[in-house]
């Protein structure tokens, strides 16, 4: 297969400003903000080579609402070792639900939080 299952995904937020230093805080990159007429948007860094997905912030009321229920995003942890992003996430405005767990020896760690706006999402790494 040469290409990425995942081509795009977009994360529900209440309050861009608040949502945008949560994850630059949390997965230490800096997002890029579009404003697009009504709709807010806020770019994850994408690199067009390797695995993952571009994905956004996405602020548009009468379409996107922040859910503990539904799909589940994992983030890589830029750190190599999740427990290093998973200590940020209550200090910038989130809430850790599931400590950094073994899945296997041979896919590593995961964790689930809820970050500032609500919304139920994981960290992976491989240790």
């Amino acid at each position: 297969m040469d290409f990425n299952v995942v081509g795009w995904f977009e994360i529900p937020v209440e309050n861009m400003e608040r949502a945008i230093q949560f994850y630059e805080k949390v997965l230490g990159f800096n997002l890029e903000r579009h404003e697009m007429g009504p709709l807010d948007m806020a770019w994850f860094p994408y690199h067009h080579q390797g695995a993952g997905a571009p994905g956004s912030l996405v602020h548009y009321p009468d379409a996107y609402k922040p859910s503990t229920d539904g799909v589940l995003i994992y983030f890589s942890a830029k750190s190599g070792d999740l427990a290093n992003e998973l200590v940020l996430i209550e200090e910038a405005g989130g809430k850790v639900l599931q400590g950094k767990t073994q899945i296997s020896e041979e896919h590593g760690y995961m964790a689930l939080f809820l970050d500032s706006e609500g919304n139920r999402v994981a960290l992976h790494s491989a240790k």
